[in-house]
C-alpha cells in the first residue's frame, strides 16, 4: 500500500464506506451486484474481493458472477438486475455518454424513484472508494 488512508483519515473513509448503510430502498443483493460490476470496470482488486464475496453471500451463483462482465448476453439476470447493471455501467463510464436517456428509461421501468436514488448513491460511492483503493494500492 502506498499510503494507509484509513489510519491517516479514519473518519473520512469511514463516512464514505458507511454510506451504504443509509441505502435501504434497494435490496442488498442488487447493491452488491452494482458494487461488484463497478469494481470490475474500474479494476479494483480490493473491492472485487470484498464485493465478490458479498454477491455470493447474497445468493448470486458462480455462473452468474462468472458471466457478469458479459451480462447483456448472459442468462440468469432478471429485468431488475439488468437495469441495475446498465445504470451502474453508465454512471461508472459517465464520460462515454453521460448516462443515455435509454438507460435512464430502462432503470425507471424497473426501479422506484427511491431505489434509483439509492442505486445512484451506491454507484457514486463505490466509484469513489475504487479510486481511493486503486490510487493508494489497497491490496485484497
Amino acid at each position: 500500500m502506498r499510503v494507509d488512508y484509513a489510519t491517516i483519515n479514519p473518519q473520512a473513509i469511514q463516512h464514505l464506506a458507511t454510506t451504504r448503510t443509509l441505502l435501504t430502498a434497494l435490496p442488498q443483493p442488487l447493491l452488491a451486484l452494482a458494487e461488484l460490476r463497478a469494481s470490475q470496470i474500474n479494476g479494483c482488486a480490493y473491492c472485487l474481493g470484498l464485493h465478490g464475496a458479498e454477491a455470493r453471500s447474497a445468493g448470486f451463483s458462480a455462473a452468474q458472477l462468472d458471466m457478469l462482465p458479459a451480462w447483456r448476453e448472459a442468462p440468469g439476470f432478471d429485468a431488475r438486475a439488468r437495469a441495475v447493471l446498465a445504470w451502474t455501467e453508465a454512471l461508472t463510464r459517465v464520460t462515454e455518454g453521460h448516462v443515455p436517456d435509454a438507460v435512464f428509461n430502462q432503470v425507471r421501468e424497473a426501479l422506484s424513484e427511491a431505489e434509483l436514488v439509492d442505486l445512484t448513491l451506491a454507484v457514486a460511492t463505490i466509484n469513489a472508494l475504487n479510486r481511493v483503493a486503486i490510487s493508494l494500492r489497497k491490496r485484497p
